[in-house]
Formats: C-alpha cells, structure tokens, sequence
C-alpha cells in the first residue's frame, strides 16, 4: 500500500530522482509523465520500448517536453545486448570481437558512431560498456560481453569505448564493478561469490575500473556480487565498503553510481527490492536501476516511498539522499550541455544508416569483419547450403528477442539456403541435420559450445559423418575448431553473422605447406 507523502516536498523529489525505471509501451505512459513532473530524472528504454528510430526520436521528445535534462538510459553494448536493434540484431560487433582485433581506435571509433545513433534518437545514457574481465570461460552472463579475460587488453578498451561514446555527447556507464568476469552464476538468477584474495581483485578486476575512471567514465554500475575480501556480508551494490569506500575514496570516482536492476534475484531475492534500495543508496549508490522486469507506477511509488520512510526513519542519511539525487541532476545538466556534440542531425539518415533499421553501419561491418578467425578450408559456396543452429536458452541480459546466427545473411548471399534450429530437446539431432540437409553444404552456427556438453558431442558426431562441415562459432572460442573450416566470430551480433556468411561464400583455399 502506498504511503500518502506529498509529492511536491524536496524529499519527495529527491527519491524520484534517483530512480531509474522503465515503462511498457512505445510512447511514455501518463504515470511517467506525471512522475517527470514530480521529480523522475531519468527513465530507461528497453527492446520492448522500440520500433523504429523515427518512433525512439519522437519517444524521447515526447519526455523531454515534461523536463528538458531528463537522463534517457538504455542498455546498448552492442553485438549481443541490443536494444537498438533488438529485433535484427546489432550493426556493431559486441566487446569481445573489439578485444580480439585490439585496435584501440577502431574500439573507440565503433563506440563513437554507436552513441551517435544514441544520441540523434534522444537517449543520453548508455549502460555500457562491460569492462569486467572474463576470467571465468564458463562464465553464463559476461562471455563476449567482456573485451576478452587479459586484464591489460580490457583496460585500454575500456578507456577506449568510453572516450568514444561520450565524444558523441552520450555518458557511458562502466560496468559491472568491482567486476564480474570471475563468477560461474547469472545474478539476475541469485547471487554469485568471487572467493579470490584481494591481491588478486586488485590485479585483476579492478584494473579495467581504474582504466574507466582515468578516462572520465561518467557513470559506473555496480554488481549484485558477494567479493569476501572486499566486504564478507554485503554484495557490491549495498555495500558501503565497496561503493564508497573503494570505489569513491580508494579509485577517486567522482561520477554518478547506478545500480544493476534492483529486480534480479540477487538482490530481490535476498533483500526485496525496497530494502535493497535503500541500502543500495545508503552504501553510496545514487542512481536504482528498475524495470527490465518490473515496469510501473507501483513499483516507482513502492521504491519512491521506502526511501522517504528510511530518511524519516532515520535509516538513510537525508544528506545522503540528497548527494545522490544531486548527483543525478549533475550527469542530467551534463547531458543536457552535450546534447548534439557527436554529429550534425539527421546525419545518419542522410548516410542510409538510420539507427534501428538493421541498416549495417561501414566501421561495425568493417570491425565484425576484422575479427573473424578461420581454420581449415573450404571451396567456395556456389549452391545453396543447410543452416543448422544448436540453441540453447539466451541469458536475460541478451534475451530471446534478437535473432542470430548466419541463416539471413547466407540466405540473402546464396538464395535458397534453408535451415532450422535444433537444441538439447531435439531428438537424435544429427540424423535430423543430415536427413533436412541432404547433399547441400551443412553449416552449423553454435553459441559456447564449450559449455554445452550436447552440442560438442553433436558436432563431433556430425563433422564424422559429414567432414566438409562449416562450423560457425559465435560465442567465447573456448572449444577445439571443428569442422572442415571453423570460424569464429567473436560474437552474435548481426554484421558478425554477415562477415562469417561472406566468408563462407567465398571459401578459403587449403594452407599450402
């Protein structure tokens, strides 16, 4: 039930500002235009919140009619977190393809077109990038989210993305501190533990941060992560240890503190959402992250009501309270100054690189391309072939929106090229390949095969029975190359899965010794 608080008293306004939620729907709902006109400082977009570019731009005027410096946030890596492009798939190659190449200019470069494409849609805040370290291969959130597990290399790409992203007038929020590469659990499922010393968290997953801080990182969000040798009994976003204490007064990180979604279980499920809040914001956080699963008024109030209560309860510092919404007004009237430094309007339109569109971007193309990796051979593909996907379930970061694989591209390059996917459900999965496929070209696209045990075995069987096969590895490549040609594309996103189709077509010739 919600507390009857005025809505006009600068309590009041400061727990609106520190949230950040989303909403259903392709324009703003009157419930978020009426908390805008109560205090709200930011909202988030979410795939759900998407069509067109056209429709995003006018979204965020719509907003931006009820207050001008509102903070738009979304959750826009690129490669396989999209939001953007949630229902063709990314124009941009995610982090792990930009770590694989190691061109700092071409990282900063991608980062610099993508916020702008953010920028000429309205959307002033980017939840990325990831610069935890991918330590752990099995790793089921991070993967190719992360620039690679060599801690110097996500450093400089780190600092690399950032410089990029926020020449284009959008903040970058640096993501997810202290570090979430080392864990073997998702958090929006329960909470993981990293049990390393802190000589090794210092070494290892705090260096990307310093990196992130050094390159005016306007944003950091912590993770809902148990790290006992920083702190034994609180995970990184309520603990007081980790977000002031190391990250403001250790690191020197002056800039806005946000939240992972207070929603995942981590914190839900440990906590509940208002407590966890108001110790989040208690520990030094400023900006609550809500709404990729919880998206209404009543969760907004809920939240907005728990904070009042634990300042009148003397719970929560006011000052505290007040610093943070402060915060949130800074990155706001930052935003606000930034607005149009990255292009001219209408530049990508005039370009025929529209965001949302599907539309390849030449530096996306031209990076996810660079980062291809062959092995073996084979000739070049002048019939149509057989497209098999072995699935298996999407993390939520990623969701089961965004299409991937080669199917599309191959098809669009080879017309008539079929396929159909198949999974750890499907039974006796090789025999169905070899029986839809018949003699056409097989081509396998996979994710992590490495962690899945059913996949491996299936490939195995079928690159026995049919050694000409084209295995197309689109996740971490942790796995043996199998395959007559094994290629690997550091990532799912849509330009990865053409530049792995243009290869196929035109085949690579045996190495000659």
């Amino acid at each position: 039930m919600t507390t009857l608080i005025s809505t006009t008293d600068t309590l009041t306004r400061d727990a609106l500002a520190v949230l950040q939620p989303g909403f259903t729907g392709t324009t703003a709902p009157d419930w978020v235009l009426r908390r805008v006109d109560e205090g709200l400082a930011s909202v988030a977009l979410f795939g759900r919140n998407i069509r067109t570019a056209e429709q995003v731009t006018a979204l965020t005027a719509q907003l931006r009619a009820e207050r001008d410096d509102l903070l738009v946030a979304i959750d826009e890596e690129g490669g396989d977190v999209t939001r953007l492009e949630v229902r063709t798939g990314s124009s941009f190659p995610g982090n792990l393809a930009l770590g694989y190449v190691d061109d700092v200019e071409l990282t900063r470069g991608v980062a610099r077109e993508l916020g702008r494409r953010l920028a000429e849609c309205g959307v002033n805040l980017n939840w990325a990038p990831s610069a935890d370290v991918n330590s752990n291969p099995d790793n089921p959130i991070i993967g190719v989210r992360a620039f690679g597990a060599d801690t110097g290399l996500v450093a400089r790409h780190t600092a690399a993305y950032i410089e990029g992203m926020q020449s284009s007038g959008v903040a970058a929020c640096t993501k997810h501190f202290p570090g979430h590469g080392d864990t073997a659990i998702d958090s929006h499922h329960a909470m993981p533990r990293i049990d390393v010393d802190l000589e090794t968290l210092h070494a290892r997953e705090l260096v990307p941060f310093r990196a992130a801080v050094a390159a005016g990182s306007k944003c950091v969000m912590s993770a809902h992560i148990l790290l006992p040798a920083l702190d034994p009994e609180r995970p990184g976003t309520v603990s007081p240890l980790i977000l002031t204490g190391l990250l403001r007064e250790e690191l020197g990180f002056d800039g806005l503190i946000v939240t992972d979604a207070v929603e995942m279980q981590a914190i839900a499920g440990t906590y509940g959402i208002e407590r966890g809040s108001v110790l989040a914001i208690a520990a030094g956080a400023d900006a609550l992250c809500v709404g990729g699963g919880l998206e209404d008024d009543g969760t907004v109030l809920r939240l907005r009501d728990a904070l009042v209560s634990a300042v009148r309860s003397g719970e929560l510092a006011e000052e505290r309270l007040a610093d943070a919404a402060a915060r949130v007004r800074a990155l706001a009237s930052w935003a606000q100054g930034a607005r149009g430094t990255g292009s001219e309007p209408g530049a990508a339109a005039q370009e025929g690189t529209a965001p949302g569109t599907g539309i390849g971007s030449d530096i996306g193309l031209v990076a996810a391309r660079r980062a291809v990796e062959a092995t073996g051979s084979a000739e070049p593909l002048t019939a149509p072939a057989y497209v098999a996907a072995f699935t298996s379930a999407s993390n939520i970061a990623v969701g089961n929106e965004t299409p991937w694989g080669v199917l599309a591209e191959l098809a669009r390059l080879v017309p008539g090229t079929e396929g159909d996917t198949y999974s750890d459900e499907t039974e006796a999965p090789v025999d169905a390949v070899l029986a839809a496929a018949g003699e056409r070209r097989i081509v396998v696209a996979v994710r992590d095969a490495h962690r899945h045990a059913w996949m491996a075995e299936a490939l195995d069987a079928l690159v026995a029975r049919r050694p000409d096969t084209v295995v197309v590895e689109m996740g971490v490549p942790q796995a043996p190359a199998r395959g007559g040609l094994h290629i690997a594309t550091h990532g799912a996103a849509r330009v990865c899965g053409l530049a792995a189709a243009e290869l196929i077509v035109r085949g690579t010739p045996a190495r000659q010794g």
